[in-house]
């Protein structure tokens, strides 16, 4: 590693554990930072769940975390770890690790991006102790796991450069959620409440172009919806597909140009659109099973399984196993559909059944019904929100293109192969 010199963890900070039971959780409150809520790097808290402030009081007994400590899993998720960010208020949970570091020696931004370096990850498998139940680390020890230390500086530097990528990616990433919470704001203010009917009937001023303001009715009917409009099966705006797995005994099924989507890629995706899938299949595969070529901007949803209800687009050509629905317009409106489904699928995981694991059915789907205007209206809807999706996407393009890059410089900034003014031109590149 360049002419950096090895020292020992516990030598340039101070290790934690966390406690060994789970408390109560409640709706509200100090988060409970599990295990699962560590995600590349980063923390995730789109399913935190939390604790009262008493029993915060107890579980931080033994450390309470504070801004820039940086939190690792110790045993199952091996290799996850991320750093508490300003003003979050959280206990550890079980199997959890903290590391608190003399920050006149070592930046804990460095120490995060090296704990999640492919030569760091590649040494803790080999200090891997595996279970018959769980795999871990033993904590013991990791304070003697040996880390390179340039000089506080150059530490720095290396940080701030990985951080400027990171940055731009989770910029992204609230841009779409924003984008996305635009586009479901005019779907339930045109479809659910009714909102330009409404105001045509308090007679309140037009806040829409004239050409989709003409397009709402000025009445509501008896069932209190627009008159004209209808209520009708979600399933006449699209058809349903079903998904398949090719044989796994068959290698030449498998490994192909083919994406091909599970539960697990849908439920992790964590975006409006998947652009990648852990397994891909192969040409034979895909004309030899039951899986079939999903279109892009189709709506799939996880129908079976522990996250069933999940839902978002393919924003790419591909295939999906048999966990999974997809619903493909057939009137040329993709992004109308996606948010009306979204609209009902509570009420889809609502009417779910099964003996292990909640299942959506096709039936279940057949039942949804949705309120639906005019042909023009719907037209003009998905014309508004299309560049909302469409820019949702380029900004997942993009933040592929900004974690290669970050990913392809972050093993060398740390072994010092490259420095600091060689990764910002292949930064200025990319950003």
């Amino acid at each position: 590693m360049g002419d950096w010199p090895l020292v020992a963890i516990g030598d340039v900070a101070n290790i934690f554990d966390g406690p060994h039971a789970t408390p109560n959780t409640v709706d509200r409150g100090p988060v409970f930072l599990g295990i699962g809520s560590l995600e590349a790097g980063r923390i995730d808290l789109g399913a935190a769940r939390h604790v009262t402030p008493e029993d915060f009081r107890r579980w931080t007994r033994r450390v309470k975390p504070t801004t820039d400590d940086v939190v690792f899993s110790y045993e199952t998720r091996l290799g996850q770890a991320a750093i508490i960010p300003k003003g979050l208020e959280c206990c550890l949970g079980r199997r959890m690790g903290l590391v608190r570091v003399d920050r006149s020696r070592l930046d804990p931004h460095f120490f995060l991006y090296l704990y999640i370096s492919p030569p760091f990850q590649r040494f803790l498998e080999s200090r891997t102790i595996y279970g018959a139940t769980v795999d871990r680390i033993a904590l013991k020890e990791f304070p003697t796991f040996p880390i390179p230390l340039p000089s506080l500086r150059e530490q720095k530097a290396i940080a701030s450069v990985l951080r400027s990528l990171d940055n731009k990616i989770d910029l992204n990433r609230r841009m779409n959620q924003t984008l996305e919470a635009m586009a479901r704001a005019i779907f339930k203010d045109w479809f659910v409440d009714f909102g330009p009917t409404r105001a045509k009937i308090e007679g309140s001023p037009p806040y829409l172009a004239p050409e989709i303001w003409s397009l709402f009715p000025d009445r509501l009917d008896d069932h209190g919806k627009p008159e004209g409009w209808i209520i009708g099966p979600l399933l006449d705006q699209c058809r349903i597909i079903s998904g398949g797995t090719p044989r796994t005994n068959n290698p030449e099924y498998w490994n192909g140009s083919i994406l091909w989507a599970s539960a697990k890629d849908v439920s992790q995706c964590g975006q409006p659109f998947l652009l990648e899938t852990e397994r891909t299949i192969s040409e034979r595969g895909l004309a030899e099973s039951a899986t079939r070529l999903i279109p892009k901007f189709a709506t799939v949803v996880v129908a079976r399984g522990a996250t069933t209800g999940r839902f978002l687009l393919f924003g790419r050509d591909m295939a999906m196993n048999q966990t999974c629905y997809a619903l493909e317009t057939n009137r040329a409106r993709p992004f109308w559909l996606y948010l009306a489904f979204g609209n009902l699928v509570e009420t889809f995981v609502h009417g779910a059944h099964g003996s292990v694991f909640d299942t959506i059915t096709t039936s279940t789907i057949q039942g949804g019904t949705t309120v639906i205007g005019s042909d023009d209206l719907l037209s003009k809807f998905e014309a508004a929100v299309n560049p909302l999706f469409l820019r949702a996407l380029l900004n997942i393009e993009e933040g592929r293109t900004l974690a290669q890059t970050r990913d392809l410089l972050l093993p060398k900034l740390i072994s010092g192969e490259i420095r600091v003014k060689d990764a910002e031109k292949s930064i200025e590149a990319v950003v």
